[in-house]
């Protein structure tokens, strides 16, 4: 063979399938008696003709300060339907969105996250008790998100409900929950979290990746109230928790030149998304297949 022959895709981390099956609009929760059928929809991506079993999954969350946003984000569906050429299934999620603007009042921010993640810790819980219809491996569920969804996929993986509900000064009927949730990886995307100490409680794999001028999610606590991918990824390190950092110099929010929140971004900008996913896709293969 020659020693020029290219390498064959490795599924999980390269892309296999040609073709995305997606099914819209199913519920992670079906009983909720609030009727917020829309807070807890979201769309399934699988690879078409793919009858594996024990497939890993992961939960997309859109960013959108909490306010604005929903599953058909245009880098949700991107990753979405990437991540499911691997050989992922992949669930874009929606979840509580606040009435108000917690972009401009912190204990907003902090309320809104709280009814988030509980959003996402009942997704994980949906799909571990039907592991066995959509063929993936309980065991192998993944968190991910950009900007506010890379702020819940964090908090749900490293922070009880009582941890957040304290710190949000929230007393509800799922306050008093201690439990950590099980999750086999955090992919954050320009997203961070409100309390470094957090990561003390959870050895969950995470890879951080974010532009080193983003203002909106700054990489450290400077001016600002959450720690970012860089604080993160030392803090991790010095935890001994798996983790890996890919840094796009120059880039702002959302890894575009000048974030700009109406616009999602153009080709160049979907193509630095295509490459975060990349690098996301490696990391995670080596957690949960190379031993």
């Amino acid at each position: 063979m020659s020693i020029f022959a290219k390498a064959q895709p490795v599924k999980y981390k390269d892309i296999v399938f040609a073709g995305v099956s997606k099914t819209k609009d199913l519920s992670y929760f079906p009983n909720d008696s609030a009727g917020k059928k829309k807070s807890h929809s979201f769309d399934l991506y699988q690879p078409t003709g793919d009858q594996s079993a024990g497939r890993p999954l992961i939960i997309w969350m859109h960013g959108g300060g909490f306010k604005f946003g929903s599953k058909e984000a245009k880098g949700i569906e991107l990753w979405s339907k990437t991540f499911a050429q691997r050989g992922y299934v992949c669930a874009a999620i929606n979840y509580t969105l606040s009435k108000k603007f917690p972009v401009f009042n912190f204990d907003e921010l902090k309320r809104s996250a709280y009814y988030a993640v509980l959003d996402a810790k009942r997704a994980v819980a949906y799909f571990k008790e039907h592991a066995k219809e959509y063929n993936i491996d309980p065991d192998k569920i993944i968190l991910a998100g950009n900007s506010a969804g890379g702020m819940i996929a964090l908090d749900a993986a490293y922070s009880s409900n009582y941890e957040l509900a304290k710190f949000a000064g929230i007393t509800d009927a799922n306050s008093d929950n201690k439990e950590l949730l099980k999750v086999a990886g955090v992919i954050n995307l320009w997203g961070g979290i409100f309390d470094l100490n957090w990561l003390k409680n959870a050895k969950v794999p995470i890879v951080n990746i974010y532009g080193s001028k983003d203002s909106v999610v700054p990489p450290t606590h400077k001016d600002t109230s959450l720690y970012g991918g860089a604080e993160i990824h030392a803090e991790a390190n010095k935890l001994g928790i798996q983790t890996s950092v890919k840094v796009f110099e120059g880039y702002s929010h959302e890894l575009q030149r000048h974030f700009n929140p109406i616009f999602q971004g153009g080709k160049d900008t979907e193509q630095r998304w295509l490459e975060a996913g990349q690098f996301a896709a490696d990391f995670m293969y080596k957690q949960l297949y190379v031993k």
